[in-house]
């Protein structure tokens, strides 16, 4: 099954008028993927394939550098001098990969008073980063979020909707959004084998937790989709003009389960490769209900996004500080 991953032309939902009847087509396309599939490849996305690859060089060459610059950025599990929790740097020592998340740039010292969250950091780039790529960095951070919020107006359109309610999700200075580098090294043993298939692992099977993961992965590929009613597993196919989306369990909470995260995973290469995910994720303080969306009644109680993000988080390694 060669395509089991949609690729869609999303360039309609770039002029903000979801009510032309391209944006309708558009949408009803991503309804179909997030549906059936809970993954897609998004062309047409407006961010210039230069900047991107910009951006994978400023990755490779933090992680090329030396143990003691990129420890600069550890979370005070692996430097006890910072402060940080949440975000920084991590070592391959702790699942198998190399990885370096990164919040909101817009986020400055003393915006730390105003948020009472243990997921808001402020984070000392210029420790490790010259500043034309903590420029860079910040751009795309820029860039991803805006289109993340497109398609999220795209997914509100189709409960009918004012998009302006995305207001209420996501705030620039709350959002938990997160810009992720992950790094495999010259992976000498897998993380993990497949129980399913005995297939060897990078990463291991997993779903994500916020609204929408965007990804670039480079082209030695590597990440499987599994399809939900088969439970097979689909490669995910390099497109140098195509980013990747797939959806998370918040997106499956607020859709009351229409949209379903999706299992994934990374199959084990010796060879080094860089992936960039971009987690979309709401304010801290966000009320996650079902309610939200298609105004149905649920027994659910409303629970923060913060809450609901810990939660989420507890099976994953690298969170577990």
């Amino acid at each position: 099954m060669r395509n089991y991953i949609p690729t869609i032309n999303i360039s309609p939902l770039l002029k903000s008028d979801f009510d032309s009847i391209s944006a309708k087509n558009v949408i009803r396309k991503i309804e179909k993927a997030c549906k059936d599939v809970g993954f897609f490849q998004i062309t047409g996305h407006g961010i210039d394939n230069k900047k991107i690859n910009n951006i994978c060089k400023i990755g490779n060459k933090f992680f090329n550098s030396s143990d003691e610059n990129k420890k600069k950025l550890a979370p005070k599990k692996w430097n006890k001098k910072n402060k940080n929790i949440y975000r920084g740097y991590f070592p391959n020592t702790v699942n198998g990969k190399e990885g370096l998340d990164l919040g909101d740039f817009k986020i400055k010292p003393h915006d730390l008073k105003k948020h009472k969250s243990p997921y808001i950091e402020y984070l000392k780039l210029n420790k490790s980063f010259n500043k034309s790529s903590i420029k860079s960095l910040s751009n795309y951070f820029d860039n991803i979020f805006s289109l993340s919020e497109i398609l999220f107006k795209g997914i509100i359109k189709l409960y009918k909707k004012d998009t302006n309610i995305s207001k209420k999700t996501f705030s620039r200075l709350k959002t938990l959004s997160t810009l992720r580098f992950n790094y495999y090294p010259n992976q000498t043993k897998p993380v993990e084998i497949s129980k399913q298939d005995g297939v060897a692992l990078g990463c291991e099977t997993h779903v994500d937790s916020g609204i929408f993961t965007v990804l670039y992965q480079d082209k030695k590929g590597g990440l499987q989709v599994q399809n939900r009613k088969n439970k097979k597993w689909y490669d995910v196919p390099f497109n140098k003009n195509a980013l990747i989306v797939n959806t998370g369990l918040a997106l499956e909470y607020l859709s009351k389960g229409k949209f379903k995260a999706t299992n994934h995973r990374v199959l084990w290469n010796k060879s080094k490769r860089i992936s960039v995910p971009f987690f979309f994720e709401p304010s801290y303080d966000f009320k996650m209900h079902p309610s939200f969306l298609n105004n149905l009644n649920s027994d659910k109680k409303s629970i923060f996004f913060q809450h609901f993000l810990k939660n989420s988080l507890k099976k994953f390694i690298e969170y577990q500080r």
